[in-house]
């Protein structure tokens, strides 16, 4: 999203956040179902990301979409352009009208707040001249050339579904409260290059990517959504000659056994001394006497 609307969502996560699905949701199902571009009910996922390299505030969605979909009446599958799924430019601009459209709701519902810098914009004028510039623009919508296979698949969506804003082996050094770390410089062609911040500065731009409590970062839609999913994944295999999928059973495999049997790694095992084991004894329940509330003095 531009950068004047990013500067919303840090002042209204929730909010924002959640129109940035809607609306992604929203313009590939309606694309997809047009039959001048594909005529099917697809399926997909999609990961909120808010960093970008440079640890700050960039948020955005990866979305995972299988290469066709179901036709309306469920009877056949159809598969995408040997050559590309749907066409971004129109992907781009339905998305820069429904976004804008869901914002101005929001705004009009007295959803959104302002603080600091952007306190102007609670007047409804100067909330209508912040967002003009972004309906000139380009809204930037890329697709990915489709993944060689499901081993890939899955591979992608280990790294990316469960990320956080900066991994351990991007980190380089520590020293006299400065962290050094390696990042893409996406404006020089992707360059790999090193930052370093004041320890203070790099812990702001790390926690600009908590999100609000209990919010879903991952969803599903189309027949991938939780309500139908089994029954519409079920008929996509049959329509495409797979086996169905074998019947799961109600005594599942520990996960503990499964991850050991993945890595070769056990997590029974202690990490430190690699001989003992940690054994569960019993689970202790916090006590309300010993709770205590917690002032904010923000």
């Amino acid at each position: 999203m531009p950068e004047q609307i990013a500067r919303i969502a840090y002042q209204n996560k929730k909010v924002v956040y959640g129109i940035l699905f809607h609306a992604t949701a929203e313009t590939l199902r309606t694309i997809a179902a047009d039959p001048k571009h594909l005529g099917a009910e697809i399926g997909f996922f999609a990961v909120l990301h808010s960093w970008g390299s440079n640890l700050l505030h960039h948020p955005h969605l990866h979305c995972v979409v299988p290469g066709g979909g179901l036709s309306p009446d469920g009877t056949q599958w159809i598969s995408c352009h040997p050559r590309f799924f749907l066409p971004v430019r129109v992907l781009s601009r339905l998305f820069r009208r429904l976004f804008l459209e869901y914002l101005i709701r929001a705004f009009d519902a007295g959803k959104l707040q302002f603080f600091s810098s952007l306190e102007p914009l609670r007047e409804l004028h100067a909330f209508f001249r912040h967002l003009a510039p972004t309906r000139a623009t380009k809204w930037v919508v890329y697709a990915k050339r489709p993944f060689a296979g499901p081993e890939q698949v899955l591979d992608y969506v280990g790294r990316y579904t469960h990320r956080v804003a900066i991994s351990n082996n991007r980190l380089l050094d520590i020293d006299h409260g400065n962290i050094t770390f390696r990042y893409k410089d996406y404006r020089h062609d992707g360059q790999h290059k090193t930052m370093t911040l004041e320890a203070e500065e790099f812990i702001r731009r790390f926690l600009l990517h908590v999100l609000p409590d209990g919010f879903q970062r991952i969803r599903y839609y189309g027949f991938l959504g939780n309500r139908y999913r089994e029954e519409k994944l079920a008929r996509c295999r049959q329509l495409l000659g797979m086996p169905a999928c074998p019947p799961t059973s109600e005594e599942s495999q520990d996960y503990r056994d499964r991850y050991e049997e993945l890595t070769g790694c056990s997590l029974r095992e202690c990490p430190v001394c690699h001989q003992g084991c940690m054994v569960t004894i019993a689970i202790l329940l916090p006590s309300p006497e010993r709770q205590t509330s917690i002032t904010d003095t923000s």
